[in-house]
This record gives structure tokens, C-alpha cells and sequence, in this order.
């Protein structure tokens, strides 16, 4: 053996010699207990982050496990399509070449898409076997695959049948730069600093830091418990405006904050969640100021066409010029919407794709309430039954081109009010309601330049997965990617029809972090017991947030993003993997660990050089064992019991420090010192120690464990194969 372990010189020929060996391979009824993991699929949008490194090394730590117990463990690999992530990622792409996705009609941006999408999706292949990830490659899926299209579809299809899907007029979180609806969950909230003005409404003055909507105001709202203005309620008020006088009605909700400003609201239900769930309390009207281009629509009058930044700073101009502002804060502070790419979110009524989930929600809330599945750390459960308890019905449509097109159909001549932008056959973008296009341009020639088509929430339509004919469009807008992933653990598994299904079905372990746990864990639950009436896993383990080394969240602005590659490099997969799962503990964000990192590159060292103290011994023929080593023997048997009892809660952390304690200090620097002087009697226990040593920490530092093995041991096959110590 080498004087020092140089993770370099390893790692790449191991990796190789796992794949040649087909130890990762399962096979369909060859045990009665199968143990699954299907890989929550990392975005084929770009490298993979220490989120994804940690969540490897947790499911490799399982799987490795179970596997040497002699299970039948599967453990399935796949990337994400990631929807309106790439397509944001793509689209700066684009940008750089001075393009847009409104330079192609959707088939050929989509092509263009996917190439970009393959090249990032070998790259994250690769990186989750650079990881010694112990999957099953021959079963590799992605969520764009043709079955797994198929089945999102069908699904969609049997929703529809039951009753389940429908259209309808909804305020959504609409980006005008992405282009798309975001799902609550999908956005952040950051606190901004903008003007707070103080406006004259008549008889009162109100403050609000959006005055470019007041085109859309349809009434003013006041708490019915605010003895100020109690008097006011149920009136109607005359109120200066920019282009003349008009009326407004005054009513009473609690939702007002007395407060807020003046305790006086303005309420504009088209452009505001809060307003609008006012405006259908009290029948208000919604009068829609902001158009999905993110400018302001023909109801601001001379206004319209502007931009909501342009058009604020031109409103509040001219209220000035009228003395219609009475003051202004310049500094408040406020919480603001905003999507994935940063741009502010613009509340909007939008005609969207909603599921019904009343039905679909309560076997999923039993089934965690009921202990069928459980979740770990277990004070996670509560976020989990809050959140469905809570939910709305879910709006499952995005105006996406990246992503599964949902199957529904409109026919044109039925639905004469469609919108449609197309390209045309000269490379020029067409828009217009479909019964005027269709006076100059063939359908064929609109179904082939196709960019958008909108359909108003009452549109006649049909769900069907091949085209109902030739007079029909397709539905432009694609799946939320929640939706297509809610399927993960079915579409892997081949549902409903494939032996891996009927055997592996439903999966043991559902690992990931927290934060997705109602964006994704929740819809899994849901769509699961939906289709199969069975829950789609038996525990779920949510692992906490890797955060930058000062404790902060990992950004791009922040300059404090960890690349992993660069870990690897120095310290090698083990220290890494290991570094971050000792970090872990109960499910909570943590920093990222380096000195653990550095600690653990250490520590591989210190067992190779265990390993290279006790390869060169020669045993003593009839050797007995003394008090030592019976004491290392009985201590040995008490690790491996609390190895499992903590694996089997999950506690990946302690585990890591109750092998490190017994490879380091018991067996180390107590036992071995004390038997140097007697090592050919000892050479057996000495033997057995390390063997089972390395079995135990196989599935944590699964490279330098079986290089040991290969050098120490050859001659019983690779440490992969081995049985688990009992």
C-alpha cells in the first residue's frame, strides 16, 4: 500500500470497476422486501449544487445499506426537465446572442431547448456518478421522455374524467418579463424600499405605492370597527381623478388594516390578491389597468402602452401638477413579489388550467395523520398537514414552451374569440382574435408558426391526447413541473403495467430538503394515491438547507456560492460527502462545513494508514484472544447494533460520529497501541476489526473503503457485495 491515500489515484478506476461488476442492478423478485429510492431529479438546467451532493450522499448511504443486507435495492436515477427554470436559464442564453423565444415559432425554440437541455443533462449524469452514486443506470429516466409524457397526460386525461380539471378566471402571480404564472410557492418575497403616497380620495386621503392602478379602483374599504369612518360605509363617493370626476362606493371589510396609512384602502381587484378576494366578497367589478405585456391597457387613457415603472413615475407627475398627493414617504418599507429571475410579479386575472383538490387532499392528509407514512424529523409532519390543510385547488398551467403541452384542443371555428400569435411564412410575428387571422391566413399556416394562443375561461374545449381533428389548436400552455414530478415515483416505475412497478411499488424512502416538501412531496402524495391507492412511500426524510459559509443563503449576487467540483478535487468525493452529512443533524439548515470537510480527508488518511499497520502482519498460529482484544470485539458489536438502530431514524450525523469516535480513539489510538507489541497474536481480531469497520463506513465513504478492501482483502470480491455486519 501507498504510504498516504490519494483520493485521485482511485476514485475514476472504482467507479469503473462498480459499473463493470453490476452490483448496482436489481433484480425484480429475487427477494421478498425490496428496498427503493427513486433520485428526486436534479434540474437538467446546470450543474448540480451541495444541496444535491448532500442528498446523494444521504440515498447512497441507504441504499448502500440495504443493499449489503441482502435487500433487493433499487435506486432509480433521472433529471427534471425544470420547466420555467431552463426555459428563464435559456432564454439569458438568447439574450447574450441578442434573441428572444419571440424570434421562434414554439417547435423550433423547443428544439432548440432540448439541445441545450441534453448537453446539461450528460453533464449532471455524470456528476452523480462522479459521486460513487450507487443508481441503477439501466432504469435512467427523464421527465421528458416519451412514457413518462404519455403517463402525465393519461393522467391529466382520468382527472378530466372524474370532474377534476376546469377553467376558470383566477388571480395568479404573472411574470410580464418571464411570461408565465407562478404557482404561490414558486415565489420569493424580499423587502424593498419604495415611496408610500398619500393621495386624496374625495372625502378621505389613502396611501398606496401603486398609483399607476387607480384606472381600476372600484371602491374604497375601510374596517367596519374604525369609528372614523364607520358612517362612511355602504355611500358613494366623488373622487378627483386625473382624467375627471367618478364615483366610487366606500364598504366595510375587516381585511383593512386601521393602521395601514389613513386606515382608507383603495381596492382594486384585478391587480391586487388581497383586493380581490375583497372584490368577491362585495360583487365589485374588476377592471384589468395592466396588460400580460406589463403595460398599462386603453382604460388608463394616456397612459396606456407605458410600462408600470414609466406609468407610476408619469401618474404621480401629475397628481402632483393637480395637488391631488397631500405627502409621500419615501421610505417604506414593504414586502414585494418577485419570480425566479428577480422581476417583480404582477397579480393578474388569467384564464388558467385548475385542479380540484378537495377530493385529492384528504387520503393524502390521512395518511401522514394516520402514520401510514411517516416523515422525519417528525416536527417537520406539522408543515406538511398546515400546508394541505390550507391549500387552494391548484392551478397546474404555465405559458411555458419548455415543458409537457397540455393535451386539450379548441376548436377555431367554435371558438372564434381565441387569441393566437403565430409566425408567419415570412418570419413576421401575427397576432389577433382567430376569426380575423383565419379571413387571410390558412389554419395550417397559424398551427405551424404557432407562438401563444389564450382562450377565455369559458372556452369550449376538449381533452384528448391525439388531435380531435383538423379544425383545432392545441392548448399552448405546458404543465407546472410539480405536476409531471408529482408522478416521479410511478413514471420511474413503469406504472401501471411493468413488473418493476407491481414488485418495487410503492418505494420505501422518499430523501430531499424541506423546502420542497410542499411543492413536491404533497403533490407525490396526492397524484399517488390517486392512481393506485396506495401511498407512493412508506417514510419521507427532509434534510436541511446547505447554506454559504458565513450561514447565509447560497446566491449568485452574494458572491458565496460552494462549487462541489472544486471540493472534490481538493479533498475528493469522500470528505465531501461526508463533511456534509455530519453537518446534518434533525433536518436544519446548516453551513456549509469546510473544516469538516478537511476533517474527514484527514480521518480517510488515518484508516488507510490503520489499514496499511495491520496488511503486512503475519497471524501467530493459535493465537487466543486476550482481555483487550475482547474489550474492542464486545465494543465493535455495540457499534454495529447502534449503527442500525440510528439508521433506521435516520440519524445519518451520529452515525458519522460513532464510527469516527471507534475507528479514530477505541480502535486506533487505544487498541492498536496497546497490541503492537503483541500484533501477530492480535492479527485476527486486528483483521476482523478492520473488515467490519470498513463495512460499516462503506456507505459513507464508500471509495476509500473499498480501495482498503481491494488491497487488504482481494481475495473475497469488492467491498460493494459484501454482507452487512451483524
Amino acid at each position: 500500500m501507498q504510504k498516504n491515500y490519494d483520493h485521485k489515484l482511485y476514485e475514476e478506476e472504482i467507479i469503473k470497476k462498480w459499473d463493470e461488476s453490476g452490483a448496482f442492478k436489481a433484480k425484480v423478485g429475487v427477494a421478498k422486501k425490496p428496498y427503493t429510492i427513486v433520485l428526486p431529479p436534479p434540474n437538467a438546467s446546470g450543474k448540480m449544487h451541495t444541496g444535491n451532493v448532500l442528498m446523494i450522499a444521504i440515498e447512497d448511504i441507504l441504499i448502500r445499506w440495504h443493499r449489503m443486507k441482502g435487500e433487493t435495492a433499487l435506486w432509480i436515477p433521472g433529471t427534471d426537465h425544470a420547466g420555467t427554470e431552463t426555459q428563464i436559464t435559456f432564454e439569458r442564453e438568447l439574450k447574450k446572442q441578442g434573441k428572444s423565444r419571440f424570434n421562434f415559432n414554439r417547435e423550433d425554440f423547443y428544439k432548440e431547448v432540448w439541445t441545450f437541455v441534453q448537453g446539461n443533462k450528460l453533464l449532471v449524469e455524470a456528476q452523480i456518478r462522479r459521486m460513487g452514486a450507487s443508481v441503477d443506470w439501466s432504469r435512467n429516466k427523464f421527465t421528458l421522455d416519451e412514457d413518462v409524457v404519455s403517463l402525465v397526460c393519461k393522467t391529466f386525461e382520468k382527472l378530466n374524467n372524474d370532474g377534476l380539471v376546469y377553467r376558470g378566471d383566477y388571480m395568479v402571480n404573472y411574470c410580464p418579463n418571464c411570461g408565465t404564472t407562478y404557482a404561490d410557492i414558486e415565489i420569493d418575497h424580499i423587502e424593498r424600499t419604495d415611496p408610500l403616497y398619500y393621495i386624496k380620495y374625495g372625502p378621505f386621503v389613502l396611501a398606496t405605492v401603486r398609483p399607476e392602478t387607480k384606472f381600476g379602483d372600484t371602491a374604497v374599504a375601510v374596517n367596519p370597527a374604525d369609528s372614523r369612518y364607520k358612517e362612511w360605509i355602504g355611500k358613494e363617493i366623488e373622487v378627483e381623478g386625473l382624467s375627471g370626476k367618478f364615483k366610487l362606493k366606500v364598504i366595510g371589510d375587516e381585511f383593512v388594516d386601521p393602521e395601514f396609512g389613513t386606515g382608507v384602502v383603495k381596492v382594486t381587484p384585478a391587480h391586487d390578491p388581497n383586493d380581490y378576494e375583497m372584490g368577491k366578497r362585495h360583487g365589485l367589478a374588476t377592471i384589468k389597468v395592466i396588460g400580460l405585456n406589463g403595460k398599462l391597457t386603453e382604460v388608463a387613457g394616456k397612459y396606456a402602452g407605458l410600462s408600470v415603472f414609466t406609468a407610476r413615475k408619469q401618474v404621480v407627475e401629475d397628481l402632483m401638477a393637480k395637488g391631488l398627493i397631500e405627502k409621500v414617504d419615501e421610505k417604506y418599507s414593504h414586502t414585494v413579489s418577485v419570480c425566479k429571475a428577480g422581476h417583480d410579479v404582477e397579480p393578474t386575472i388569467l384564464p388558467n388550467w385548475f385542479i380540484k383538490i378537495d377530493s385529492l387532499r384528504k387520503p393524502a392528509l390521512d395518511a401522514v395523520k394516520e402514520g401510514k407514512v411517516k416523515i422525519y424529523p417528525k416536527w417537520r409532519s406539522l408543515t406538511y398537514v398546515r400546508w394541505m390543510e390550507n391549500m387552494h385547488d391548484w392551478a397546474i398551467s404555465r405559458q411555458n414552451i419548455w415543458g409537457i403541452r397540455i393535451p386539450a384542443w379548441y376548436n377555431s371555428k367554435a371558438n372564434q374569440d381565441l387569441m393566437v400569435s403565430f409566425i408567419n411564412s415570412q418570419g413576421a410575428v401575427v397576432k389577433g382574435q382567430i376569426s380575423n387571422l383565419l379571413k387571410d391566413y390558412p389554419l395550417v399556416d397559424i398551427k405551424s408558426g404557432l407562438q401563444t394562443l389564450i382562450a377565455p375561461a369559458g372556452a369550449n374545449y376538449e381533452i384528448s391526447i391525439k388531435e380531435p381533428g383538423e379544425d383545432y389548436l392545441q392548448e399552448t400552455d405546458t404543465f407546472d413541473t410539480w405536476f409531471s414530478s408529482g408522478q416521479w415515483p410511478l413514471a420511474t416505475l413503469g406504472y401501471p403495467d411493468s413488473e418493476d412497478f407491481k414488485y418495487f411499488y410503492p418505494t420505501s424512502v422518499l430523501e430531499t430538503g424541506w423546502e420542497i416538501l410542499s411543492k413536491w412531496v404533497s403533490r407525490m402524495m396526492m397524484l399517488g394515491i390517486y392512481l393506485t391507492g396506495t401511498p407512493p412511500f412508506k417514510d419521507v426524510y427532509l434534510h436541511g438547507i446547505v447554506r454559504a459559509l458565513d450561514g447565509r443563503k447560497m446566491s449568485k449576487s452574494l458572491e458565496n456560492i460552494i462549487n462541489p467540483e472544486e471540493y472534490i478535487k481538493e479533498f475528493g468525493v469522500d470528505a465531501l460527502r461526508m463533511g456534509l452529512v455530519a453537518g446534518t443533524a434533525n433536518g436544519k439548515d446548516f453551513a456549509f462545513p469546510r473544516d469538516r470537510v478537511i476533517g474527514y480527508k484527514k480521518f480517510a488518511n488515518k484508516l488507510w494508514n490503520v489499514a496499511r499497520f495491520i496488511e503486512p502482519i503475519t497471524p501467530k498460529p493459535n493465537s487466543v484472544d486476550n482481555e483487550d482484544d475482547q474489550k474492542i470485539l464486545d465494543e465493535l458489536n455495540e457499534v454495529i447494533k447502534k449503527v442500525n438502530l440510528y439508521l433506521e431514524k435516520f440519524r445519518f450525523a451520529e452515525v458519522a460520529e460513532l464510527i469516527y469516535e471507534f475507528i479514530w480513539h477505541r480502535f486506533a489510538d487505544i487498541y492498536i497501541e496497546r497490541v503492537k507489541n503483541r500484533k501477530e497474536e492480535a492479527a485476527g481480531t486486528l483483521r476482523h476489526v478492520l473488515m467490519n469497520c470498513l463495512k460499516l463506513f462503506h456507505p459513507f465513504m464508500p471509495f476509500v473503503t473499498e480501495a482498503i478492501w481491494q488491497e487488504i482483502f482481494p481475495e473475497q470480491g469488492m467491498l460493494v457485495s459484501q454482507r452487512w455486519p451483524e
